[in-house]
């Protein structure tokens, strides 16, 4: 049940009502009425602007219109007190007797309370991590990994048809880079001295590995081969290799992307596609050739004032128009971004999210624009940030990783703390935060630690189960008869505190979804915690309040209703997390 959209239909009945009594013409829009949490929750339980958005078709003063409204929402059996506020807001209380309902529809759901349809079956790409495969993932694009890899999840399980994606840039200089440092390795492991990498290779210990398998199958005879012979040899094994160790990677924390797409397929084979796209543009006259102004500030080395192949960027909304061509006739990333989000838009997807890492902040206008006018301003690209994780230990920086040499890998990182952890904390923060990731605190019991808060929440409710048994020994928490339960025993202020809290979820889950911000079900979650450990804790202080009651069985098995339901919605938010729920704290 969306408590929201339960009422938003009780307050359409009542609307339905005053247009048949003559109150509001019978043609009257009511799809700008909205029913929401009211700003300060003393005041109620849900508030409505009807009467302030419907008070001119009624030829009303919004207080009059809301008074009528009210003598009708009053009549509902499910409503305590209406209120009418300021100018002409309505603010509502539910009774008590309304909120079991609430626990009824969490037992129920197994697992479903909160998935909606929302999307009704939209097509959605999330494109995320996309990094260079070049070298080991690091924590920075684990981050994007984990928040594309719980976005994707929360989509699906708001209604919408999403597929998740990683752009292989498999083409481009920094590849040929990369291969002629694998084959530095690669005459290492031959046995020759090859002194330090040269400066703009690739110098970490990762390539090792590399070298040594390109002996095992070609021994020595890429020593005897041209560079135009063996660069595409070891750049096709070596990219192989480094891809499968990202894919290992990601499969640590569990993410498992359905497309790797790769960029060099744009542009060979039977048709280049970025030459395809230009002339598509050029056909719109978007494409001319012409100069750039030099940028402002200092001139960046690769900067060239001569007459290029530009696309027209400033009229969707970009700062300057962008270069499509190199000097050396090859194209530039951008060109072959325009091509690959054409064939995105080709393949279906209105709708396509691309997770970037911090340093493309100032790329996202251009392809934005690109978008605008590929799709004829019919599809949409929304660009989420994922800003930099810093790493500690104990407050202390962590230095960096001898295997990367570079940077501290993903993998050890998931290697120390766990996936679970990992998962949690790069989504304990809005995606376009800085992120501080403190190894000693990912793993501290403690409830600065919010993932171990979370779930010792969900392990403490097991333990409720375990030791209901000892005083109940047939009361199962997962075989309670729902419609025989005597809910409305529920009555305390902290328990009927933990199911408004349950109600909202639904409504948090469709608003994280359509803001493309799974990081508001981590909030959530660790509230929805809290009011669960802060009544076990009144257990303690108040006989009443335990959740056990050897003398009163009925009361026992409403509370184990509301242990169960509170446990339910813990594990659904983990799962969209990615992070597997835990019974028992060791």
């Amino acid at each position: 049940m969306n408590l929201y959209a339960h009422f938003s239909d009780r307050i359409a009945a009542a609307l339905a009502r005053l247009m048949a009594d003559g109150v509001l013409p019978a043609d009257t829009d009511i799809s700008v009425v909205t029913v929401e949490p009211p700003r300060d929750a003393a005041h109620g339980d849900l508030a409505t602007n009807a009467a302030m958005v419907l008070a001119k078709k009624a030829g009303m003063t919004p207080r009059d219109l809301a008074e009528k409204l009210s003598a009708i929402l009053e009549q509902d059996d499910n409503i305590e007190d209406v209120q009418i506020a300021g100018p002409g807001f309505i603010n509502i209380r539910l009774s008590k007797d309304f909120w079991p309902q609430i626990i009824i529809s969490v037992l129920k759901g197994d697992g479903d309370f909160g998935r909606s349809e929302l999307g009704a079956g939209e097509k959605v790409n999330v494109e995320y991590v996309s990094v260079n495969p070049t070298g080991p993932l690091h924590v920075g694009h684990g981050r994007g990994a984990v928040f594309g890899d719980a976005l994707t999840t929360l989509l699906k399980f708001t209604g919408f048809d999403v597929t998740s994606e990683y752009y292989v840039n498999d083409a481009g200089a920094q590849v040929d880079v990369l291969a002629r440092s694998a084959y530095l390795r690669y005459r290492e492991a031959l046995g020759e001295d090859i002194g330090e990498i040269p400066e703009g290779g690739y110098p970490g210990d990762y390539l090792k590995p590399i070298g040594a398998e390109l002996v095992k199958i070609h021994g020595e005879t890429l020593l005897d081969q041209g560079e135009s012979q063996w660069l595409p040899v070891v750049r096709d094994y070596t990219m192989h290799a480094m891809l499968t160790g990202i894919k290992e990677d990601l499969a640590s924390l569990n993410i498992h992307q359905e497309v790797f797409f790769s960029e060099r397929s744009l542009i060979e084979g039977a048709s280049d596609r970025v030459a395809q796209t230009i002339d598509a543009l050029r056909e719109k006259g978007l494409i001319y050739e012409g100069r750039l102004p030099p940028p402002k500030g200092k001139l960046p080395d690769d900067w060239e004032d001569r007459e290029q192949t530009l696309f027209r960027a400033t009229q969707f909304g970009d700062d300057v128009d962008r270069a499509l061509v190199k000097s050396d006739g090859t194209y530039t990333y951008f060109a072959s971004d325009m091509a690959y989000h054409d064939d995105k838009f080709k393949r279906g997807f209105k709708t396509m999210i691309d997770v970037w890492g911090a340093d493309h902040g100032g790329y996202v206008k251009r392809m934005k624009a690109a978008v605008k006018a590929l799709t004829d301003g019919k599809g949409e690209l929304d660009v989420k940030i994922c800003q930099l994780v810093r790493l500690f230990r104990g407050g202390e920086p962590v230095k960096m990783s001898k295997r990367s040499g570079e940077f501290v890998t993903l993998k050890e990182v998931v290697d120390e703390v766990g996936s679970g952890p990992v998962r949690f904390m790069m989504l304990y923060r809005k995606n376009d935060a800085p992120l501080d990731f403190d190894f000693i605190k990912a793993t501290e019991k403690s409830r600065d630690n919010p993932v171990f808060y979370v779930q010792y929440a969900h392990a403490r409710a097991h333990s409720v189960y375990r030791n209901t048994l000892e005083v109940f020994p047939d009361l199962v928490h997962d075989s309670l008869d729902v419609e025989k339960l005597k809910l409305s025993l529920l009555n305390s202020e902290e328990e009927l505190a933990i199911i408004k809290r349950i109600s909202q979820f639904p409504r948090l889950i469709e608003a994280s979804a359509l803001a493309h911000e799974p990081h508001r079900i981590a909030f959530y979650l660790y509230e929805l915690a809290g009011d669960f450990h802060s009544l076990w804790n009144r257990g303690k202080e108040l006989p009443q309040l335990r959740f056990i009651n050897a003398a009163d069985r009925d009361l026992t098995e409403a509370r184990i209703a509301l242990v169960s339901a509170t446990a339910g919605i813990l594990a659904t938010g983990l799962g969209i997390l990615g992070v597997q729920p835990i019974r028992e704290m060791r």
